[in-house]
């Protein structure tokens, strides 16, 4: 993280970003999904987690860093840590976006945070977004971005986690090399650490291609959808808690949470412990 800059002085600020929604790109994610979809028609109601492959990251090809991500700074702050990911999110669903508008978005910075922890520098950055259909607002998000510094060579190695036991609802997946290739494409997402195994293992010193976080709240939300059908989602919020790499299946889990419309979903990672965990409520 710099001195020299107060970064601070990037909350508040926003952009607006405009894109439409092309029925072959919904096609292509339920194709993703392993879904047996009809194929989208003008107007039909697009679902949850869909509105991720919009607004892709138009960098040129010259402002990209050297992991495939836009070069730091722009809209967001320039926070010099190297290692940046998705560290969760929480939504509002107030109607459903449809195939064939055009969808609005605002961006606005409400926080960024500076702390440090037993893993060394860390921030974090939350914003808000809202998106627009033709009928106004349609779906609200707080999306927070985590950055860290990478491990020192010497660094202990954390303890194995818990496993967690399946959920009434449980499908496995298979990470290979072909679904994190097509959701990076999907997303226009050039970050090397999903599709690039030389440089995620040699240079970032991964065991494996990590699952991309919106990819893996995607399959939760259609766990949900699998389960419930005709069910209309109100709200979504998930954590990650740990990376789940290509390395072996891991598991979406869920079922009935608290009370009536409120429901529990997670992820496991390579070893069966929580790698994300979630909520969802439906109206």
């Amino acid at each position: 993280m710099s001195e020299a800059i107060d970064l601070k002085q990037w909350v508040g600020r926003s952009e607006s970003r405009s894109d439409w929604i092309n029925p072959n790109h919904v096609a292509a994610l339920s194709a993703t999904l392993d879904r047996e979809d009809a194929l989208p028609l003008a107007g039909d109601p697009v679902f949850p987690g869909f509105h991720w492959t919009l607004f892709p990251p138009l960098a040129r090809q010259s402002e990209l860093g050297p992991d495939g991500h836009p070069k730091k700074g722009g809209f967001l702050p320039p926070i010099t840590l190297p290692r940046r990911m998705w560290a969760g999110g929480r939504l509002q669903f107030h109607q459903p976006l449809k195939v064939g508008e055009k969808v609005d978005r605002i961006s606005l910075i409400e926080r960024v945070e500076e702390k440090s922890g037993k893993s060394g520098r860390l921030a974090f950055v939350t914003v808000r977004h809202t998106l627009s259909g033709g009928k106004g607002p349609a779906i609200e998000e707080e999306h927070d971005i985590v950055y860290r510094e990478a491990p020192a060579a010497d660094a202990p190695v954390p303890p194995p986690a818990v496993k967690v036991p399946a959920g009434p609802w449980c499908r496995q997946i298979v990470p290979d090399d072909v679904l994190l290739f097509r959701y990076s494409a999907l997303t226009f997402n050039g970050h090397r650490i999903h599709y690039d195994r030389r440089y995620v293992t040699g240079v970032e010193g991964y065991p494996g291609l990590i699952v991309h976080g919106p990819l893996i709240a995607t399959l939760l939300l259609d766990l949900l959808r699998r389960q419930l059908p005709k069910a209309t989602l109100a709200r979504f919020s998930f954590k990650a808690l740990r990376p789940t790499f290509d390395i072996s299946p891991f598991n979406v889990d869920g079922g009935p949470g608290d009370g009536p419309g409120h429901y529990r979903l997670w992820s496991t990672d390579n070893q069966g412990a929580m790698a994300m965990e979630a909520e969802a409520w439906t109206r």
